[in-house]
């Protein structure tokens, strides 16, 4: 059964990561929009997934590409309008696909109407207290703390006070003590949700709630990592747990009305991964998204044992693991396997994707949820050469071009033809340039190759809703060094092999699907198979 068709359709489903700008462009602008993405939810539901996530498409300036919201409650004009949503929402779900929507709750874009009003408003005024703004430590700012984009955290106002900033200064953090933010993000919710949305991942979870002493941090975390945050005083603070208690009853009341649950998936890093489950919790989030596995090598024991801790993890909270590989702020699968990086040159390709097509093979074996990052299903490797002058992340421009930042990894897709922009536009000016080497992972060359990454992903998503769903736990087989293997159920067994040469297979049967051939009964290196019995 697809998992989209049951209640709790979160718990199994498999969800594609949509970011807006580079998925596809309807109107010749050279940026993603809504309407591209309508046009192409045949080929969603042809690939096999559950459900879409959209990355932010709220009124923002883009300082962040959308996770610096002037707007909560309509649509980027650069996207679309509110109509266009809608549209997309009734066509995804007449096609049996959910939407979910990402919300930023941490911080605000400096154009949002209240932050605006704050600095108008001047020291000592109520608009102000929606923020956090505070008197400098004589020439400089209030405290040591680091931004995670470079810098420090606090930027100042030019009238004696600065505010705080956990990442670029165009996104000053909310205060989350003051009982207008709360009121406004319940509103902002129930807005989406009135509009058909199916849930909300949401944007550095962890965040919210600062120390309210703001005292100096013991170190000033300089070369702080993004998506590694690790300022005890500012990240996983204990009341953000209620918020997402009152978040939790507003989508319990709405599930109780027509049935349907609308999830909560967290973004949860830094020193908050090791609290991942006091998160996710009956009363709280339903998912949070498992970084271990993204965060581990390609290795059958640290595989093993990142998947042991996740079925742990689950067991303990009653919630499904939510693996991911990849997403719109690491360096795409194919080339971090293959030792690539921005910066560094592209590594191994070919190593590269026969582990990224592995590894796939694995998280989609496992119970649980699975996020799939747009291309992945088309072994996309990092662009790791753009242009400096085309480079648009603001880590590059906060870190002075010490870090070069995340770009190579939003790269507008390649849909079809052999030179930019490769059907994802008709402006072949896209809003970050696509490289020649494009031509040969365009969707339709996938689709017209059988044995193309894409042909694997569709087969795995097929199988799994066919066989999967509720096909019970997982029980570890005993393996040699460099295999990891188990079986779920009766029917189903898996295996990879992520040493460098070929391993006698833990089934004597023909696989269903393999990441590679499998001559002989050998596992080859860097592969993975399935078989049902």
């Amino acid at each position: 059964m697809n998992a989209a068709s049951s209640t709790a359709w979160w718990k199994e489903a498999v969800t594609y990561q949509i970011y807006v700008r580079s998925f596809a462009d309807s109107d010749g602008d050279g940026i993603g929009d809504l309407n591209g993405i309508r046009s192409r939810l045949p080929y969603l539901r042809e690939l096999g997934v559950d459900a879409v996530w959209l990355t932010p498409c709220y009124p923002s300036p883009q300082h962040d590409h959308g996770y610096d919201v002037a707007d909560y409650t309509d649509i980027e004009p650069a996207y679309g309008t509110l109509h266009d949503f809608d549209q997309l929402v009734a066509e995804a779900h007449d096609s049996g696909l959910r939407v979910l929507l990402d919300i930023v709750p941490n911080h605000c874009s400096i154009e949002h109407p209240w932050f605006k009003a704050a600095l108008a408003a001047g020291p000592g005024s109520p608009e102000r207290e929606r923020f956090h703004f505070r008197q400098g430590n004589g020439d400089g700012p209030p405290n040591n703390w680091r931004s995670m984009f470079g810098g420090s955290a606090w930027q100042p106002t030019g009238d004696g006070e600065w505010f705080l900033h956990l990442f670029t200064p165009e996104q000053p953090d909310w205060n989350w003590n003051h009982p207008d933010v709360a009121a406004m993000f319940e509103d902002v919710l129930r807005f989406w949700l009135d509009r058909g949305a199916d849930g909300f991942r949401i944007d550095v979870a962890h965040g919210l709630y600062k120390h309210p002493e703001f005292p100096d941090a013991e170190d000033p975390f300089e070369e702080e990592r993004v998506a590694d945050a690790m300022n005890v005083l500012a990240w996983n603070r204990p009341e953000v747990h209620e918020v997402y208690r009152s978040w939790r009853r507003i989508a319990d009341s709405y599930a109780e009305r027509d049935g349907k649950d609308r999830p909560f998936i967290g973004e949860i890093t830094g020193i908050a991964k090791r609290h991942l489950a006091d998160y996710v919790q009956p009363d709280q989030l339903h998912q949070g998204f498992f970084f271990e596995m993204l965060d581990s090598p390609f290795d059958a024991e640290a595989y093993g044992t990142t998947v042991r801790r996740g079925l742990e993890q689950a067991a303990r909270t009653q919630a499904p693991v939510t693996w991911v590989l990849g997403n719109h702020d690491t360096v795409r699968v194919a080339t971090r396997y293959g030792g690539g990086a921005p910066g560094a040159g592209p590594g191994d390709i070919e190593a590269g994707t026969a582990r990224a097509r592995a590894a796939a093979l694995l998280a989609l074996a496992l119970p649980g949820a699975v996020y799939i990052y747009q291309g992945e299903e088309l072994a996309l490797p990092e662009v790791v050469d753009l242009p400096l002058d085309r480079l648009t992340d603001p880590v590059y421009r906060r870190t002075e071009g010490r870090r070069l930042g995340r770009d190579g990894c939003r790269v507008p897709l390649p849909w079809s033809g052999t030179a930019a922009p490769y059907g994802f536009s008709t402006n072949a000016d896209t809003w970050l340039p696509q490289p020649p080497y494009f031509a040969q992972y365009t969707a339709e060359a996938a689709q017209a190759d059988a044995q193309s990454t894409w042909h694997l992903y569709r087969a795995a998503l097929r199988i799994r809703h066919e066989v999967l769903t509720d096909a019970g736990p997982v029980q570890f087989l005993p393996t040699p060094p460099g295999v990891l293997a188990f079986r779920r159920g009766d029917g189903f067994t898996f295996a990879l092999n992520t040493g460098d040469a070929p391993v006698d297979a833990p089934h004597s049967g023909t696989p269903v699907l393999a990441s590679a051939p499998m001559p002989e009964g050998k596992l080859p290196a860097h592969a993975a198979a399935w078989w049902t019995d």
